[in-house]
């Protein structure tokens, strides 16, 4: 029987597939799995051609199904396993995004599935990572200088004056960016510093943001505005928050299928966000708890391939499933299935990581149905073993009110203390949260993502729901 390499996937009612033409009626054999398609379809005379259910592309001919209303079309006679393997869906222009729904003209990319063609397997991962991003606690819990910047009087001045000049203006606040928001020193500043966030330690804190002094509305524009010379901001969950609230708003964290663990306060793992570089400026401190960790992934990798080179070849593998807990457009899956280390599509060939373990813990619920695989021993072991590596190897911070702190969420995991908020009246601890992108075309990671290149990759965007920024929690 001919045989033709094929990728398809199930989403809803709509079946997507994607095959070299050979024969029809189609039999097709996909990792030893055979598949039937017993509708004959001519190939296409034209170099392309698109119709409301096929997309056809010459030679070799290729067609995906695009309609929902094909599988009615197609039946019976078809014969489709579960898929083996997700496609990256295609996406839209989220870099000339409707400017009244998205006031910057860019939509956030959102979740999606690695390009599973361009994963590398264990044999081509490094032994062992040397260089700037490779670094361990003792080179910085004593020398505070190397990644503690206090902000000036001068960098306060110029950031007060433009943050009053920009509320000023009107422009709401999801449409700050870095032509209407300029520094002319401090952006200096912070150009540097992102160099260093991308290739170098991967961390800075600065102090002295007069958080306590400022009111809600200039605390949030002058710290967005000062993302803006990092990265783009990104949506942060399905309801468009650009700005985010770390805080305890009551919300059960044992429920960890529906609740972020930013919500509520407990502890949080070490873990990566969907983000290329995320920030944290600190409003309110807990009474006590809520203290930082951070650790070098690139330090961890070195300690893994030394003493545990079975849990690191664990992590390479795309075997891992990510609950979306529920924040997914239509026609997306609720999970993603991913490995949690990777390496650099092209660039400069760097292992990159994503991870947290809250979101491959919270999906008992399609795997009690079959849906999904549970996770395994060497899986089990693998997160357990990862954690106490990092907590072994982490450097301790306490964010005072008014300390920002920047990280790189490529080759840097961060953790949190649980901890415990003073009793009303007294203010909950409060920390304001960006999320940023950093695109490969403008100095960022080249990652095995389809949207590697988009403005605002990465993120949670939920269809079209617009960016807002709330100036608390909601």
């Amino acid at each position: 029987m001919p045989s033709t390499d094929v990728t398809r996937e199930r989403t809803g009612a709509c079946i997507v597939a994607f095959f070299q033409w050979n024969t029809s009626p189609l039999q097709m054999v996909h990792r030893r799995r055979h598949l039937l398609i017993s509708q004959i379809c001519e190939p296409p005379t034209s170099h392309a051609f698109v119709s409301n259910q096929f997309l056809w592309q010459s030679p070799p001919y290729h067609f995906q199904v695009i309609s929902p209303r094909i599988t009615d079309a197609m039946a019976p006679g078809l014969l489709v396993e579960e898929p083996v393997a997700r496609l990256p869906q295609v996406a839209k222009n989220n870099n000339e995004a409707p400017r009244h729904i998205f006031p910057d003209g860019i939509r956030t990319s959102g979740q999606h599935s690695p390009l599973y063609d361009v994963l590398k397997p264990y044999s081509e991962f490094p032994r062992e990572i040397a260089g700037r991003t490779v670094w361990k606690r003792d080179d910085f819990i004593n020398n505070p200088e190397r990644w503690v910047h206090p902000f000036t009087d001068e960098e306060v001045a110029e950031l007060s004056s433009t943050a009053d000049a920009f509320i000023a203006s009107g422009t709401p606040l999801t449409g700050i960016s870095k032509e209407n928001f300029i520094l002319p020193k401090l952006g200096k500043v912070l150009t540097n510093l992102r160099e260093d966030l991308l290739n170098g330690k991967g961390f800075i804190l600065f102090k002295r943001f007069p958080a306590d002094v400022w009111g809600p509305e200039k605390n949030a524009v002058a710290y967005m505005g000062l993302g803006t010379y990092l990265g783009y901001f990104v949506s942060q969950n399905g309801r468009g928050h650009v700005l985010g609230h770390v805080k305890d708003v009551g919300d059960d964290p044992t429920q960890i299928h529906t609740v972020r663990i930013y919500r509520t306060a407990a502890r949080q793992f070490f873990h990566a966000d969907d983000g290329d570089i995320v920030g944290l400026l600190c409003v309110h401190r807990a009474q006590e708890g809520g203290e930082s960790d951070i650790v070098s992934v690139h330090n961890v990798w070195n300690i893994l391939q030394k003493e545990h080179p079975d849990v690191a070849e664990t992590l390479t593998k795309p075997i891992w499933y990510f609950d979306r807990k529920g924040e997914v457009s239509e026609g997306q899956e609720e999970w993603v299935r991913q490995p949690i280390v990777y390496i650099e599509n092209g660039g400069q060939g760097r292992l990159y990581c994503k991870w947290d373990p809250y979101y491959v813990k919270s999906l008992a619920r399609f795997s009690d149905k079959g849906l999904i695989p549970p996770l395994s021993e060497d899986q089990l072991h693998a997160l357990k073993v990862l954690e106490a590596t990092c907590q072994q190897e982490a450097l301790h911070m306490v964010l005072e009110v008014g300390d920002i702190q920047f990280l790189s969420n490529a080759h840097l995991l961060h953790a949190r203390t649980a901890y415990k908020d003073f009793a009303p009246p007294a203010p909950r601890r409060h920390l304001l949260r960006l999320w940023l992108a950093t695109p490969e075309g403008e100095g960022g990671w080249a990652l095995p993502m389809p949207d590697s290149h988009e403005k605002k990759r990465g993120g949670i965007q939920v269809n079209d729901t617009p960016p807002r920024a709330p100036l608390d929690a909601e």
